[in-house]
């Protein structure tokens, strides 16, 4: 079966071929069109910008992925029209939800011409699932049911308790801030660029490597609380309260590109940042890995499955590795590859497969649904 898969859930294009047969994938093509430099100046996803894109680049993305799928290596495609061998596809994969409604819109739009001229069903996709299933690339994962499911990206800080594919409830959520959203916003307090998560991750593991001990101290919300959920935005604003606690030169030189001041003034706004960045990780890591490895507990699961745009945080990645190994060393431990992390279009396919008796031709069904749930 060869699936055709869209996603516009964000600001990220995403259309992947992907041919799957018996629970293993094949990728035959995944193209991703990121509008970082769209969003960048305003440091965060501009919704009627991001739609604008998606509209732009669908047409030209599956072009792509077209023509990567008849020339995996490359060769000039000499077809007048690549669209014709869009009959090797089965099926078509839409994202629905959740997401930006107006991003989600254009591709399920998009889907429903294309299922149209080319007379396939659609398969309706949950982008919070399809970031757990992203670890069904790994060549049939060895997975154990039940399973504590952490998805953490820049939309969702979600805990699941998966029974089975296609069985969730979910345990905890953020009650305001994601993950993500949190080091989106602590980089602009920062004068960082978008988007956050990396640049804090990069100078985070600058400032570990020069084994300095730090003296910035920020909280860990709701750490200690019995239940599951989570709350990002009190971090947030403690790096705010830090920030403008600082001298006048000190900010300055942080938002100002270290104009007019002297070095040793440059270089202690350097360590501010760097000490910041790994306090601010550090202090969302905490709380992510104690709320899982609580919850793996209370529920005697098999498996810790990772999943979102956040997870790719190599530091977040190793930590919990270490964490399971010391406390739950019968668990089996899952998170895709950092490129399957973030948005894109396999994920997508993936999950189709695992719904595709939920395929559909009756295309007035397919409906965006910005808030829909696992």
């Amino acid at each position: 079966m060869t699936i055709l898969a869209i996603d516009t859930s964000c600001d990220d294009t995403c259309i992947a071929i992907v041919e799957a047969k018996n629970s293993s994938f094949k990728i035959l093509s995944n193209i991703i069109s990121s509008q970082i430099k769209v969003h960048k100046k305003w440091g965060g996803v501009v919704p009627t910008l991001a739609k604008r894109e998606h509209q732009k680049n669908l047409p030209i993305i599956l072009k792509e992925a077209l023509i990567k799928t008849k020339n995996p290596k490359g060769d000039e495609f000499h077809s007048s029209s690549p669209f014709a061998d869009a009959r090797v596809i089965d099926l078509i994969a839409v994202t629905v939800g959740p997401g930006l409604e107006p991003c989600l819109w254009v591709g399920v739009n998009f889907a429903k011409k294309l299922a149209q001229d080319l007379k396939l069903p659609i398969v309706p996709v949950n982008h919070i699932e399809a970031h757990v299933l992203a670890n069904w690339l790994n060549k049939k994962p060895k997975t154990s049911f039940p399973a504590i499911c952490l998805v953490v990206s820049g939309g969702h800080t979600q805990l699941i308790l998966m029974r089975d594919i296609g069985e969730y409830k979910i345990l905890g959520e953020t009650r305001d801030d994601a993950a993500g959203e949190c080091l989106d916003k602590v980089a602009r307090i920062l004068g960082l660029s978008y988007p956050g998560g990396p640049i804090i991750s990069k100078l985070a593991t600058r400032y570990k490597i020069q084994e300095i001990r730090y003296e910035i101290q920020l909280p860990r919300p709701m750490i200690h609380q019995k239940n599951y959920d989570f709350s990002f935005s009190g971090l947030k604003t403690a790096v705010l309260y830090n920030f403008k606690s600082q001298s006048p030169k000190t900010r300055k030189s942080i938002l100002q590109h270290n104009s007019g001041l002297t070095l040793s003034e440059i270089e202690a706004s350097k360590k501010y940042i760097q000490e910041m960045c790994f306090e601010t990780q550090q202090a969302m890591i905490d709380v992510l890995v104690k709320k899982t490895i609580k919850a793996a507990k209370g529920f005697r699961v098999k498996t810790i499955i990772l999943g979102g745009g956040v997870a790719a945080n190599e530091e977040l990645r190793k930590q919990f590795k270490e964490k399971i190994q010391k406390e739950i060393p019968n668990a089996k431990y899952l998170i895709p590859d950092p490129k399957y992390c973030t948005d894109n279009g396999v994920m997508i396919g993936v999950a189709a497969y695992f719904h595709r008796k939920e395929a559909t031709e009756k295309l007035n069904k397919i409906k965006a649904e910005a808030n829909l749930r696992i």
